[in-house]
């Protein structure tokens, strides 16, 4: 159970913090850079179910909310063998879940022959913000792999645990999720492709200056 009984409480003021091993980090550390970007594209897809979408995608995206946490726990705990307590890991079957999810919503999508301006309905374009944050924090997941790596270490050990590797997984398979519901988000109307070099040659508006 978390008990969060005082929300300031001026440990990080010294622009340090702790992860969920309770071990000091600086809060530039990529491990806080990356579940903190997990964060906002948590908050982004609250705001996705403020605005209203269906019932399903409304309960896939409450789940969806709840795992990010998840993936939060997971990043901020470095590898260990021995751990004191068993650590909360995003494992393969939320992985599988969230393909399946992007099976499911794209059976009635039309095959796609340019990439889309984000936009649309209200919902859909939150749901682009949501995918674009998602997938910056994948990149500093990444990053912070490439620092600390994928290597469990023993609990008496200095060196620094690595990074679980499904965790950064799981992110990229949301920001393809999230790309897929922003188009079923805005079924029925028209979504707009992007046209190479619109604006340039013969593709200009008459009316436009040199």
């Amino acid at each position: 159970m978390v008990i969060l009984s005082k929300i300031y409480t001026r440990t990080g003021d010294g622009g340090k913090t702790r992860l969920s091993d309770n071990s000091v980090a600086p809060k530039t550390d990529l491990r806080v850079q990356a579940y903190g970007h997990v964060d906002e594209a948590n908050a982004t897809i609250g705001v996705v179910r403020a605005i209203g979408v269906s019932k399903a995608m409304d309960e896939l995206l409450s789940l969806v909310q709840n795992e990010l946490f998840d993936v939060g726990a997971d990043l901020s705990n470095p590898l260990t063998s021995s751990p004191e307590w068993k650590p909360l890991r995003i494992e393969q079957a939320s992985i599988d879940r969230l393909e399946n999810w992007c099976d499911e919503y794209s059976e009635d999508l039309a095959t796609l022959r340019s990439f889309i301006l984000p936009g649309g309905t209200l919902a859909a374009a939150h749901l682009h913000v949501a995918r674009t944050v998602t997938r910056r924090a994948e990149r500093a997941a990444w990053s912070a792999r490439e620092q600390f790596g994928t290597d469990e270490v023993s609990s008496d050990s200095d060196a620094t645990g690595g990074i679980n590797e499904l965790a950064v997984t799981y992110l990229n398979r949301l920001s393809d999720l999230l790309f897929i519901l922003s188009r079923a988000a805005n079924l029925g109307s028209d979504e707009v492709l992007w046209v190479p070099g619109a604006n340039r040659g013969e593709n200009r508006d008459e009316d436009s200056e040199d």
